[in-house]
């Protein structure tokens, strides 16, 4: 296990972790409702997320934790991977498809 940092999100056991390769939905900002993927935990408080932007829209950037939402769906990446490596991952998991269209309510 190559530094991955697992970090619960309150005191729910069934919350999913916020690890390198989950896929989340961005809650604040012009990106609202977008999905995006986990792909470095900086710290404690700040991940690096991905869409990629080509796929979902979402430009590669740090977020506080606080801002995204994580979901069940997790994808196999490596830590730092690339655009392309991420939308490798998700069109082989199948979860390509789903992830471009947004989540949020027109």
């Amino acid at each position: 296990m190559d530094c991955e940092f697992i970090c619960f999100l309150g005191d729910t056991e069934n919350m999913p972790a916020i690890e390198v390769g989950r896929i989340c939905v961005k809650q604040i900002g012009r990106e609202n409702g977008k999905q995006c993927v986990i792909i470095d935990v900086m710290d404690k408080s700040f991940v690096l997320v991905t869409g990629p932007k080509k796929v979902t829209g979402v430009k590669r950037r740090r977020v506080n934790i606080n801002h995204v939402m994580p979901l069940q769906d997790k994808v196999e990446v490596k830590r730092g991977a690339s655009d392309e490596e991420v939308a490798q991952a998700l069109e082989a998991a199948g979860k390509l498809p789903e992830k471009a269209q947004s989540v949020k309510a027109a």
